[in-house]
């Protein structure tokens, strides 16, 4: 096996080989026990799901699914220790199919020789197509070898369904504010591994650098780094430094990936609920994180129909104005419109009466023959239309108050149907 492919042949076997004292703090501070590690309650708490899995060989592949910086390499090679694995670290991004058939060649004879299995821990697994992800299958249903894959997207649609049914996808969380100060404290005074220097730094500074790194343990460990470079000797670390050294919080947001559609259905579900507050909070996080702010006024149109409706007709005009507004003024300047259009929304009376009976209405298209339309309802144009019947029956509503009730429009088979649970009193715009 290339050590130029794979790294220094020591890390195959030895997955938790120390560190060199230049590397970056996040990565000195790798935790090299289960003990050591922080956060996943939820996978390694007493009783949890990978706490069982650990408590014997571990004979199940797994998908790591998580934000950036919560520990997903880490774990995988916590689990190849304490699995006695031989683990293989293997990147997405670097490699492709030959040197996959590569690996799998060697774990396949491994096996066959000395019967142990190799663990492949695949990081960034979602950077592999379709066709290139196909090439574990054969060897992950043989047991050749035990994968572990790393991802930050959603495996529903970044990682091939052959493959997703034969792993068990494990969620990690971000880590807590609480979690990343006993991080960060760690660092500050681990001798051996952390910054190797005497400042103070309290807790309050260190929730700082923390609400600013949205649950990224790396993320904070280089912030707290960048910071302790600013520091002069013996001084001490303050909000002014942690402001200098984070510069401006950096959003997680990918416009086209998982957490664009939860901020909009936040945003969406908020301004159902009539929440003006979370509908505040969720549209000033899209603005912030760069959000196409057309993409924006969008949704709200399409909100203003869906969950306002009827019971507010004005809500529509108020939304395309904010869709007019923003295309002239764009960011910043066009901010206001939006959010305006979003509280009015939160705050407009809610009515869905038009969105079911779209649905029904549409049910039926679907689902019914297309009747020809009743000759009392077509224009008669011509002689011939008139002679054919074309118009005979029609009453004119205005005149004939009683039209309403007396002449139907729907199509005989249909006659009944209503998709209205009650018709509103004429005039009004209720549902």
């Amino acid at each position: 096996m290339s050590g130029d492919l794979f790294g220094d042949a020591s890390e195959v076997h030895a997955p938790l080989a120390e560190v060199q004292a230049g590397a970056p703090l996040a990565d000195r501070m790798r935790p090299r026990t289960l003990d050591e590690y922080v956060g996943q309650e939820q996978l390694l708490g007493p009783g949890k799901v990978l706490a069982k899995l650990l408590e014997h060989e571990l004979t199940q592949s797994l998908i790591l699914w998580g934000p950036p910086g919560t520990g997903k390499t880490t774990l995988a090679r916590l689990v190849a220790a304490r699995s006695g694995l031989r683990f293989v670290p293997f990147s997405a991004v670097l490699s492709g199919v030959k040197e996959i058939r590569v690996v799998m060649a060697e774990a396949e004879a491994r096996r066959a020789k000395h019967g142990g299995r190799t663990l492949l821990f695949v990081d960034e697994i979602h950077r592999f197509n379709k066709a290139q992800q196909d090439a574990f299958l054969p060897y992950v249903e043989r047991g050749d070898i035990l994968l572990i894959g790393a991802t930050t997207e959603n495996p529903s649609f970044e990682v091939n369904s052959a493959l997703l049914s034969r792993v068990r996808t494990l969620i990690l969380e971000p880590l807590g504010v609480d979690q990343l100060v006993t991080l960060l404290r760690r660092a500050l005074e681990d001798a051996e591994r952390g910054l190797g220097r005497a400042f103070e730094a309290g807790d309050e500074v260190l929730k700082l650098i923390a609400h600013a790194c949205d649950g990224d343990a790396r993320r904070a460990l280089t912030a707290l780094e960048t910071a302790a470079a600013l520091l002069p000797e013996g001084g001490a670390l303050e909000p002014a430094l942690v402001a200098e050294a984070l510069q401006r919080k950096v959003l997680h947001y990918d416009k086209s990936g998982e957490e664009h559609y939860n901020l909009i259905s936040a945003l969406h579900k908020s301004i159902r609920n009539s929440d003006e507050n979370a509908t505040l909070y969720w549209i000033t996080r899209m603005m912030e994180a760069g959000e196409d702010g057309g993409y924006i006024a969008r949704r709200l149109v399409r909100m203003a129909s869906e969950d306002v409706g009827l019971a507010d007709p004005f809500a529509l005009r108020a939304a395309l104005d904010a869709a007019d507004a923003f295309h002239r003024l764009g960011y910043p300047e066009g901010k206001l419109a939006l959010v305006q259009a979003a509280i009015y929304l939160a705050r407009a009376p809610k009515s869905n009466a038009l969105y079911v009976a779209l649905g029904r209405a549409e049910e039926d298209v679907r689902r019914t023959a297309a009747e020809p339309v009743p000759l009392h309802l077509r224009n008669a144009s011509t002689t011939l239309m008139q002679e054919a019947g074309y118009g005979e029956g029609y009453r004119y509503a205005h005149d004939d108050p009683a039209a309403r009730d007396e002449m139907t429009c729907m199509p005989p088979s249909l006659a009944q149907r209503r998709y209205f649970k009650k018709a509103p009193p004429r005039g009004s715009g209720g549902a």
